[in-house]
């Protein structure tokens, strides 16, 4: 079984109030299902920036492309998700990550957990949310019984195994984080144990109801047309793995050539590895907007 599609832009670039506008208007009309907002110093704020594109569109839904968990205490998080989830109309999708730039805690001023200790926060930071939004007395109430849509991103086992237990929609990065932030794109072997993984999962916790109704999203980090080739061939040796030897093609989140191609190449990896919900960064957004005209309703 496969779902339909679904297709995010992620906003990253700061922007006045008209601008900001604007650009939500766009992406409504270019047919995006859902407009998120990263949570990295050094961009919109995530809050009031959804708060904004929620007033000025109709239709999208609104998320966090991922809210850095170990940022936030979670019951302060809870009024905030609880408070955004009513103004919205129902229509937020609350994102969560374990968080994994250094630079950012640093400038924070917060210590920096080790992977493990990130990943805990995380799970308390689920736990919490689902026992306050569970509870009939809690004020503000959100407008779905249990609180908004979870997404919940990772690429480690224990990651996955919390998304696969309490989301539903789990974000795959598709690539391995440093402390940098640089990525490592991951080839399409890995990205099938990883999804064949929380299938498993799945299936294990809930049968076929709950690994039929979880949706799987993946961030595609480029869009390459075909006279493009060469240019990305050369940028893209720092994010792959140090033995890869394969082509473009062979990673998923990366697109390569016509519009029709592309689009094919989707549906291939939504047969593959379960990706429905298609997310791009915002300078990709224009690019990716021919296949969401050639998938509408697919």
């Amino acid at each position: 079984m496969v779902l339909p599609f679904r297709f995010g832009v992620n906003l990253t670039t700061p922007a006045a109030r008209t601008q900001w506008i604007e650009k939500c208007r766009r992406a409504e009309t270019l047919g995006y299902d859902v407009i998120a907002v990263p949570d990295h110093l050094g961009l919109p704020a995530p809050f009031p920036a959804l708060m904004l594109a929620a007033d000025v569109t109709e239709r999208p839904r609104l998320t966090t492309f991922v809210l850095n968990a170990p940022f936030y205490n979670p019951v302060l998080l809870a009024r905030d998700v609880a408070g955004l989830d009513q103004f919205t109309g129902g229509r937020f999708e609350l994102g969560l990550g374990s968080g994994y730039v250094r630079a950012e805690f640093d400038a924070a001023g917060i210590p920096f957990p080790s992977a493990g200790e990130r990943v805990t926060h995380l799970e308390k930071t689920v736990a919490t949310l689902r026992r306050l939004f569970g509870d009939p007395g809690y004020k503000p109430q959100p407008t779905r019984p249990g609180g908004p849509p979870l997404m919940i991103a990772g690429w480690g086992e224990r990651s996955l195994r919390l998304a696969a237990e309490h989301a539903d929609i789990v974000a795959f990065t598709g690539a391995g984080a440093a402390e940098s932030g640089l990525l490592t794109f991951a080839d399409a072997e890995t990205s099938a144990k990883k999804t064949d993984y929380v299938r498993g999962l799945l299936a294990a916790a809930g049968g076929e109801n709950r690994a039929g109704a979880v949706e799987f999203n993946l961030l595609v980090q480029g869009i390459v047309a075909p006279s493009e080739r060469a240019a990305a061939t050369a940028y893209l040796p720092k994010h792959l793995p140090f033995d890869f030897s394969g082509a473009i093609e062979d990673l998923p989140v990366i697109l390569i050539g016509t519009a029709a191609e592309m689009a094919d190449a989707l549906r291939e990896r939504r047969e593959r590895f379960g990706f429905n919900y298609i997310s791009v960064l915002e300078h990709n957004m224009d690019r990716l907007a021919p296949l969401i005209e050639l998938l509408h309703g697919e």
